[in-house]
């Protein structure tokens, strides 16, 4: 029988190499040692090793460091490894086996990421290109109203195109801008994820691919949103009005000011001046980045007034959230299907190029529209503003009156077109 047991705590704490020495081994007994080495700081690094040969090779199998593997507990793994060699395993080869199977796990979790996860791996890159803190904020809140409720917590490598069409497909005859940009974004998502190996294959929100499922749509093709005929509105003024609820009023003060669902659903109360009777909407908030004036009228004044303030959202829920971006979306739908709240901004300039002999660029300024240097000229000019009153309160006459004008009914021009 091998002797065991051989070493003891206080002969282990005292061993060193001997003197010109880098190594020393100390034989506890039936393959188990404690080697000593000497460190390039000087001082002495002690661990428990076991010895072993299989299929005629040596082997030295490395349990610990000591202390912090024991005495006890050396012996202990030592005896586990002699009970291995008896079952014919190669202690060594199958601690190197288990390894690397911990190592494939690991490497297939990291890339188990989910499309939420994908796409703010891909936002914290690519963030800083977009071009200013409203899109970027734009482009995240895409992705959490219309994506992540469908496909957000799903592994990016087990999404293919079914799921792109059920994401897209509420949205993408109605809303097709919304939607054009949206699935530009998923796309590039999906191109990020198969470049980091997340995923294999082509990617599946190309748009080809999902216009061979939902049609060509009305995005990136050249053509508006839906916008009701200007000679209807007033009609559908009406039925809102009848609404009494705060979709409708903030759909109306957004027909009445032919601003975009986006500035209004931000509008913010210290935006606004009653007693000056306008809304500015810091440049920031607008989408060509500059400052812009909104004129208040009676009405738009009426529905202002007689809101609740919950916090500093002109347009909030009881709990002072901001309105999410469907909210008027869904009353238009219920009242006149297939038409898009920014239609109306299509709407307003119908009437202002056929009912109105203003000029272009004051309506044009209504929408907030950059159109050449005619309009930075007129911007300079102190009567603008006052030209863009006038106009707003024939837009607001108008919608209020009850049924849609005769062909022959025309406002009184408060202008000569301008040579």
């Amino acid at each position: 029988m091998r002797k065991t047991e051989m070493l003891t705590d206080r002969a282990i704490r005292n061993a060193k190499p001997d003197k010109g020495k880098t190594v020393k081994r100390l034989l506890d007994g039936d393959r188990l040692y404690l080697q000593a080495t000497t460190s390039l700081a000087g001082g002495v690094n002690r661990n428990w090793v076991f010895r072993y040969e299989h299929d005629f090779k040596r082997h030295d199998y490395g349990i610990g460091p000591y202390p912090t593997v024991s005495l006890a507990e050396a012996r202990s793994r030592a005896g586990d490894l002699r009970l291995m060699l008896i079952d014919g395993i190669d202690p060594l080869r199958e601690r190197n086996q288990a390894k690397k199977e911990r190592l494939a796990a690991k490497a297939k979790e990291m890339k188990a990421r989910t499309f939420e996860q994908c796409t703010e791996d891909y936002f914290r890159v690519h963030a800083p290109s977009l071009k200013n803190e409203k899109y970027r904020k734009q482009w995240l809140r895409n992705m959490e109203v219309y994506v992540y409720p469908t496909i957000g917590k799903l592994n990016v490598g087990d999404i293919d195109v079914p799921h792109i069409e059920q994401t897209l497909s509420p949205i993408w005859n109605t809303i097709g801008d919304t939607a054009s940009k949206i699935q530009a974004q998923i796309k590039k998502v999906f191109d990020f994820a198969i470049g980091g190996k997340y995923r294999t294959g082509d990617n599946p929100a190309r748009r080809e691919l999902i216009a061979a499922r939902l049609g060509k749509g009305n995005g990136n093709g050249g053509k508006h949103h839906a916008a009701m005929p200007f000679t209807d509105v007033p009609a559908f003024i009406a039925e809102l009005r009848a609404e009494k609820s705060l979709a409708a009023l903030a759909l109306e003060f957004t027909i009445l000011t032919a601003a975009r669902t986006g500035e209004v659903r931000g509008a913010t109360w210290d935006e606004i001046d009653l007693k000056a009777r306008t809304w500015i909407i810091p440049g920031e908030r607008m989408k060509k980045g500059r400052e812009h004036r909104v004129p208040l009228t009676d009405r738009t004044v009426e529905i202002l007034e007689g809101l609740k303030r919950h916090g500093k959202f002109v347009f909030a829920d009881t709990k002072g959230q901001q309105l999410t971006v469907n909210y008027m979306l869904r009353l238009l739908y219920r009242l006149r299907p297939n038409q898009t709240v920014h239609g109306f901004r299509s709407s307003f300039r119908d009437w202002a190029a056929e009912r109105t002999n203003y000029p272009e660029f004051v309506y044009e300024l209504c929408l907030a529209h950059i159109v050449g240097t005619e309009v930075l000229k007129a911007y300079r000019r102190t009567d603008v503003f006052e030209r863009r009153v006038r106009l707003m309160k024939q837009w607001a006459d108008f919608l209020a009156k009850p049924r849609p004008p005769k062909t022959g009914d025309v406002h009184h021009l408060h202008e000569r077109r301008a040579s």
